[in-house]
């Protein structure tokens, strides 16, 4: 069996004392270019990996972010890969390994890999707008972040996408071709019932730009499911003269398939416009005008804030919004 090298084999080949060596690896003492590039060089030879285990005790960091994302369906999971996977990825450009919490434990999740010391920080997802995770944030001696703004945010790390501009943005895209009402297919009622915090954000903001721009609204809580949809957009089509201004938050695929089966098209005979993704807008038969929730964006800005409150854990609570942008496409008809 092949011998497995040791920070001795790194002194001998790099030409060092044990403690650069150890200082190279732990970061705690400035090194000269040319001798880090020495034992870095050694280790890359001998394909050496220091231990886990003594790195930790070195430097009192566990080099481990831990992610609390409770996925409570396939279709949640689904939905939250994009922010994970960046989270994985910027974790890694670090030097740091991702743990993922998916049970949905509320408080005791966080409890958990803080008491345990499983962790140097933590990013909580899934946030609630009654969250009761944000007591326990706010005695933890660890860098935690919150994707996602609780209704009590007073000295929490919180950053997410800005929900309330994209709300009067496509409300207002609506309005100025004319339409006399927005109707929204709205979150889940499930999604709703767990009270995530960004529903009631969009929400407040899409009927405060309504009552500005002067046109009615109506909300649809839409089940997940291509006959959801359907029922839904059976309803508010059914009365007489021209149809409402069509405003999707999820399912976009099946609603454009309900318009379609229904014979109608968007930016013809309907003016339709989503809170979706830049990718699942332009993938539809007619490319949807949309405001994209950006989610690796807001992952990526995230994860370079969680690492900067590593090296400044002191840093004072701030709410942060990634700006929401229209894209104009081909499924709103002009004013004109």
């Amino acid at each position: 069996m092949a011998r497995v090298p040791t920070s001795k084999d790194v002194v001998r080949i790099a030409g060092v004392s044990q403690s650069t060596v150890s200082y190279v690896m732990s970061g705690k003492r400035p090194i000269s270019e040319r001798t880090r590039r020495l034992v870095e060089d050694a280790m890359a030879q001998l394909t050496y990996q220091p231990h886990a285990g003594a790195r930790a005790l070195a430097s009192q960091r566990t080099h481990v972010v831990a992610a609390v994302v409770p996925f409570r369906s396939p279709l949640s999971a689904h939905g939250l890969m994009a922010f994970v996977e960046e989270i994985a990825l910027a974790a890694r450009a670090h030097d740091h390994d991702l743990l993922i919490v998916t049970a949905d434990e509320g408080p005791g999740a966080l409890q958990r890999v803080a008491g345990g010391a499983l962790c140097d920080a933590v990013v909580v997802m899934e946030v609630r707008a009654q969250d009761e995770r944000a007591a326990v944030a706010r005695a933890m001696a660890r860098p935690t972040l919150f994707i996602g703004v609780p209704d009590d945010a007073a000295d929490l790390h919180c950053i997410d996408f800005d929900f309330e501009t994209a709300a009067r943005l496509l409300v207002a895209e609506l309005a100025g071709a004319g339409a006399r009402e927005v109707a929204v297919l709205g979150w889940s009622p499930e999604v709703e019932e767990r009270g995530i915090n960004y529903v009631p954000r969009f929400r407040a903001a899409a009927a405060a730009a309504a009552a500005e721009h002067g046109v009615a609204l109506r909300w649809c809580a839409v089940p997940a499911g291509q006959e959801a949809a359907e029922r839904c957009l059976a309803d508010l089509l059914a009365g007489p003269g021209a149809p409402p201004g069509l405003l999707t938050t999820t399912g976009t695929q099946e609603v454009v398939n309900a318009l379609v089966r229904r014979g109608l098209v968007p930016g013809r005979d309907v003016d339709l416009v989503a809170l979706a993704t830049d990718a699942e807008a332009e993938a539809q038969s007619v490319p949807l005008t949309a405001v994209s929730t950006q989610p690796r964006d807001v992952s990526r800005q995230a994860m370079e804030w969680l690492f900067a409150l590593l090296e400044d854990p002191s840093a004072p609570g701030e709410v942060r919004r990634v700006p929401a942008q229209l894209t104009r496409r081909r499924s709103v008809r002009s004013a004109g």
